[in-house]
């Protein structure tokens, strides 16, 4: 294996050990949660949305990249690719409008009472399954080119033009006119979920700081003020959510503009941008478990639970 085959590996590797684990603990807490309480928060539905698609994205992506990188490259039939990347391709998109949804509802929840979203405070709990059911079919119906395009192997084996070598898989686009209104496509569409998410950080990024301004002034310490501490970290871990994808998603087009300028995309920077497009779905549960109030009571629950059993265990062995 060679030295890009070994940073390859390696990276998706370590992209998948953290990423697996960690959404499959964001989405266990809160289901747990539920089972014992019969109830979620909407943010806490969102976040169990979007840990899964993460989740998924990895399963898709992240894992086959890594075989791919050890040598393992026919795993895959032309029907296996077309479900695998049509899979990705929706769950990726679902894990940027589920940011963005999160992001929306954030700035709904600490708005005042006069502002104009406040209405939205009923009114996205109420429509929350049937907003996150349009975006499973909107990212799903815009997806299908995946279906139309991906096949497992190529003729004489040999690379044609404006085609995405993901080497278990390929994006076989048979003129540059179908490869440009693809890209193109999914381009905007994300777009205007980031947009969206940019303007509504911006707002509570604004709502935080007249928040802190208050607080100078008042120097209180009742329950309200504990109550907005509370909201201001979970507005934090949001605003970090956003910036993270921002980021990872500007990486990641750039390098798309750059790729279509030329005939033939090298395999280094297929890889570079399939790797910070899946970046995000290992960064994200991170944040969560470290900011989420629920999450965190699940893993100091079950830490506690197994220090009483090994303590019981070592009572029983004396």
């Amino acid at each position: 294996m060679d030295s890009r085959g070994v940073i390859k590996a390696s990276s998706f590797l370590i992209l998948t050990i953290i990423s697996v684990p960690a959404n499959l603990l964001v989405c266990c807490a809160f289901l747990h949660s539920y089972l014992i309480e019969a109830k979620l928060l909407t943010a806490d539905i969102i976040l169990c949305h979007l840990a899964f698609a993460n989740l998924m994205v990895a399963f898709t992506r992240s894992i086959p990249q890594t075989l791919a990188a050890l040598g393992y490259v026919n795993f895959f039939d032309d029907i296996g690719c077309k479900v695998s990347l049509l899979c990705f391709r929706g769950f990726r998109g679902l894990s940027v409008s589920l940011t963005c949804l999160l992001c929306v509802y954030q700035a709904v929840a600490i708005s005042p009472a006069t502002s104009k979203l406040a209405p939205l405070k009923m009114k996205i709990p109420q429509f929350l399954l049937y907003i996150i059911l349009f975006l499973y079919l909107l990212y799903y119906s815009t997806s299908v080119s995946s279906i139309l395009y991906a096949v497992s192997s190529l003729f004489n084996n040999t690379i044609p033009p404006y085609t995405m070598n993901l080497e278990y898989c390929f994006m076989l686009y048979k003129e540059y006119s179908s490869y440009m209104s693809v890209g193109f496509g999914v381009m905007v569409r994300d777009l205007v979920f980031i947009v969206l998410m940019i303007v509504m950080s911006g707002y509570i990024l604004r709502l935080l700081y007249q928040h802190s301004q208050k607080v100078k002034k008042i120097r209180s310490s009742d329950h309200s003020h504990k109550g907005r501490r509370a909201e201001t970290k979970a507005s934090g871990a949001v605003v970090t959510l956003v910036v993270l994808y921002v980021v990872f998603f500007g990486i990641d087009n750039i390098i798309w503009v750059y790729s279509i300028t030329i005939l033939r995309v090298a395999p280094l920077i297929s890889d570079i941008r399939v790797f910070f497009a899946t970046l995000y779905t290992s960064v994200c549960p991170i944040v969560v478990i470290t900011t989420n109030p629920k999450v965190q009571r699940k893993l100091k629950l079950v830490k506690m639970k197994r220090e009483v059993q090994t303590t019981g265990r070592n009572t029983c062995t004396m």
